[in-house]
């Protein structure tokens, strides 16, 4: 028996659909340029070709990449896949000296990047032949071969039985120390595009515009690898501007897009979302955080649902899903598992709670990761036997609805009691007055620890502690309301759209 390895998708899409567009990329010279699975598949075959033959890429070998949002990204996806190569998406946003320490730790063969990073690939490259034995080759992606089919006809494709070859190593942000490298398999991938296909009814007809970084799993595996697997289109962005965002699902009459919650807030408040053509879409999708009551409501009087989703760079990004004809009704949970999963929750010694007790989030089935790169003692502790331990915490309600809590250390211990702040922000973010709220936590000699609550005001709304304090009197134990408010004009957030609590610490209680 084999497995149909990833890099085997577009074959089988040029087989099926040879003429069906599979991307059209909308940030070229040739505006809005359309590719053909035919051509996806000659264009990844040739590259692998030159994998394979210019660098002596080997199965298992590692290939990083440093670029932005690209054809050629996706042709490095695929080919790497082809041949059993391993794809290290590299952070954009990371300096020298932290892209460095993730290359040291994975030794690639290859470092592709685009124009925009030749500089500080030629650095790192330079940096990793002084520190380290290995230091990778170097490859414009502007001078990759395009659809060559004699090229593409040299492409030796490897053999999978059982589809546990890595295909993508994804590193971790590195929040609470080192970088690991999440190794994610062609089984994973696999599972992960049948999962999204059957619980939340991707099609082949459906088009997307992807605007999200391919270093990040949201941006490959929420949409853009399910639809590849299904015959899908998706359209290429290479910015997320509110206005391109609504531009491109106009033209292009797209039928599903994601983002996290702050992009589809932004989209909502954009002078265009109210005339902008939506009429095409068939839902929303969104994760990362809870989305607020309001978004939802605003989209829905405009006729769109949401389908809000749950994941990890361990476990997939898909693994719940909450319907959209739930959205409203059971506004602030992530759903049910996915067709092809199992969830648990525990306590602390690894014990099932009952319905509507707190405990961490177990996940277990053929979507999870294969461990972390060359970190066994990591891979140990992620694992209860079949089960990977999220980190994350949960409940579930009489009905089988999960609903997040918090992250484990995404909390802190005032007189004794536990507050998450997931639980906080989602109560200070339903004022009518708060565009947007991260709580952090603050030392206090009384308490212990005291909630900080770090606010951005709506557009010329007046706001107070107090009246704060007054909105949370009925909502929240004592305990839980923040102690300290302030006030900014933005929150500082990643590449994918999520607070950077560690930025807000500094700010707020080092220097504060």
């Amino acid at each position: 028996m084999t497995f149909i390895n990833v890099g085997e998708w577009l074959e089988r899409r040029e087989q099926l659909t040879p003429d069906k567009v599979g991307l059209v990329d909308s940030e070229t010279a040739s505006k809005h340029r359309r590719l053909t699975y035919r051509m996806l598949n000659q264009r990844a075959r040739s590259l692998a070709a030159v994998f394979q033959e210019e660098y002596a890429v080997q199965q298992g070998e590692r290939v990083a990449i440093l670029a932005q949002n690209a054809p050629e990204y996706l042709d490095a996806f695929f080919a790497c896949a082809l041949i059993g190569a391993i794809l290290v998406p590299l952070n954009i946003r990371l300096t020298i000296n932290e892209l460095t320490t993730i290359l040291i730790d994975c030794e690639p063969r290859l470092l592709l990047h685009d124009a925009t990073f030749q500089q500080q690939s030629q650095t790192i490259a330079t940096v990793l032949g002084l520190q380290s034995s290995h230091a990778p080759q170097l490859r414009a992606l502007a001078s990759f071969p395009g659809a060559d089919a004699q090229l593409a006809e040299r492409a030796r494709p490897f053999q999978s039985q059982d589809g546990e070859e890595i295909a993508l190593i994804l590193y971790t942000s590195g929040t609470t120390g080192t970088p690991k490298g999440a190794m994610l398999s062609h089984r994973m991938l696999t599972w992960n595009a049948i999962n999204t296909q059957i619980s939340w009814g991707v099609r082949e007809n459906d088009i997307t515009p992807t605007f999200a970084p391919f270093f990040h799993a949201g941006g490959l595996n929420v949409l853009t690898t399910p639809l590849y697997h299904c015959g899908g289109t998706v359209v290429l962005l290479r910015n997320s501007t509110p206005e391109a965002i609504l531009e491109t699902i106009e033209r292009e009459r797209c039928t599903i897009v994601f983002a996290v919650p702050t992009v589809f807030q932004m989209m909502q408040h954009h002078k265009a979302f109210a005339t902008s053509d939506l009429s095409s879409l068939r839902f929303c999708v969104t994760g990362g955080s809870s989305c607020p009551l309001p978004v939802i409501e605003g989209y829905a009087a405009r006729g769109l649902v949401f389908r809000q989703g749950y994941g990890l760079t361990e476990v997939g990004v898909n693994c719940f899903s909450l319907a959209p004809k739930d959205a409203l009704r059971k506004a602030g949970s992530v759903g049910q598992p996915v067709f092809h999963s199992r969830a648990r929750i525990v306590d602390e010694e690894g014990h099932d709670v009952p319905t509507g007790r707190e405990g961490e989030l177990l996940l277990a089935g053929p979507h999870v990761c294969s461990g972390y790169w060359r970190r066994s003692e990591a891979t140990a502790e992620a694992r209860l036997d079949d089960w990977w331990r999220t980190g994350d915490l949960v409940h579930r309600d009489e009905e089988g609805y999960y609903y997040i809590v918090g992250r484990k250390k995404d909390m802190l211990i005032s007189g004794g009691e536990n507050v998450y702040l997931a639980e906080v922000e989602q109560v200070l973010a339903r004022h009518p007055a708060i565009y947007e709220v991260a709580v952090i936590p603050r030392p206090d000699p009384k308490w212990g620890e005291v909630g900080l609550a770090v606010i951005v005001p709506r557009e010329q709304a007046e706001l107070t502690p107090e009246e704060i304090v007054a909105y949370c009197a009925d909502k929240l134990a004592r305990y839980k309301i923040p102690r300290i408010f302030m006030f900014t004009d933005a929150l500082p957030r990643n590449a994918m759209g999520k607070v950077m609590k560690a930025q807000l610490r500094t700010q707020f209680v080092t220097e504060g």
